[in-house]
C-alpha cells in the first residue's frame, strides 16, 4: 500500500472551475489538504503559513499569476509557487523563474506529471539543510570556498572580493537567474550606492579571466545573469 503524504495543505489558484476540479481530487487522492481560489485575488485573502505550496495559474482576469508571486516575493513570502499555464515560450518560463517560482507546467498537463512535479517540490521544501561544499568545480576551474581562490588547470587566478564573491554566488545556484539588483545585494552588501551598470562591468572583467570559462556566465538579456556550466564543457 502506497504511504500518503505528511497531508500537507496546497492552495490551487486558477480562473477555471473543471481544472481547478481536477487538480484538488488528483491530489487529495495522494493524501493533500487542498484549498482552491478562482482568482488570484482570492488566493491572497485566504492564502496562509499553513500553506506547503501554490499551484498558480498565470492567465487569470484581474491579477495575473506573475503579478501575485511577484508581489508574495517582495513580501518576502517564499511560499513554493509551481505555475500553469498555456503560455510555454521561454521567455515565459524565465519570467516565472526569474520572479521566484519553483516550477512552471504548460497547458495542457498531464495530472501524472503535475503530482510528480508537487511530489518534488515538497520534497526539497522537506529536505535537511546542507552546507554548500568548499570546492565548486568545472571542469579544470575551481574555486575553493575556504582560501577564497580561484584557479584554473593548476594556474591560480586573482580576483577581487567583488569579483570572487560574483562567481561564487553564480556557481552555488547554477541555472538560477539573478538580475543586477539581486547580485548588487549579494556580492556587495551595505557598501553605500552603487549603480547597476557597475555589475556589467565586474563580470566582464571576471569574465576575461576566467577565459575558456567566460560563456558559463550567460546574460539573459532584461533578466540578468546565470551560471551554465555546460558552456564549458568542450
Amino acid at each position: 500500500m502506497e504511504i500518503k503524504n505528511d497531508n500537507a495543505h496546497i492552495l490551487i489558484v486558477d480562473d477555471e472551475a473543471d481544472i481547478r476540479e481536477i487538480l484538488q481530487f488528483n491530489l487529495e487522492n495522494e493524501g493533500y489538504n487542498i484549498d482552491i481560489a478562482d482568482s488570484a485575488e482570492e488566493a491572497l485573502r485566504i492564502l496562509s503559513p499553513k500553506h506547503r505550496l501554490i499551484l498558480l495559474d498565470v492567465m487569470m482576469g484581474g491579477m495575473s499569476g506573475f503579478k501575485m508571486a511577484d508581489y508574495l516575493r517582495k513580501e518576502g513570502n517564499r511560499t513554493p509557487v509551481i505555475f500553469l499555464t498555456a503560455r510555454d515560450t521561454e521567455n515565459d518560463m524565465l519570467t516565472g523563474f526569474s520572479i521566484g517560482g519553483d516550477d512552471y507546467i504548460p497547458k495542457p498537463f498531464s495530472i501524472k506529471e503535475v503530482v510528480a512535479r508537487v511530489k518534488s517540490v515538497l520534497r526539497r521544501l522537506n529536505a535537511p539543510a546542507q552546507a554548500p561544499p568548499d570546492i565548486l568545480q568545472v571542469n579544470d576551474l575551481l574555486v575553493d570556498r575556504r582560501t577564497k581562490t580561484l584557479s584554473i588547470a593548476g594556474n591560480a587566478v586573482e580576483l577581487t572580493k567583488t569579483e570572487y564573491n560574483i562567481l561564487l554566488l553564480l556557481m552555488q545556484n547554477e541555472g538560477e537567474i539573478f538580475s543586477r539588483t539581486d547580485i548588487l545585494d549579494r556580492a556587495w552588501g551595505n557598501e553605500g550606492i552603487v549603480l547597476e551598470r557597475t555589475v556589467d562591468v565586474h563580470i566582464a572583467r571576471l569574465r576575461k579571466k576566467i577565459g575558456a570559462y567566460s560563456a558559463c556566465i550567460v546574460n539573459r538579456t532584461g533578466y540578468g545573469y546565470m551560471f551554465n556550466p555546460a558552456k564549458g564543457i568542450h
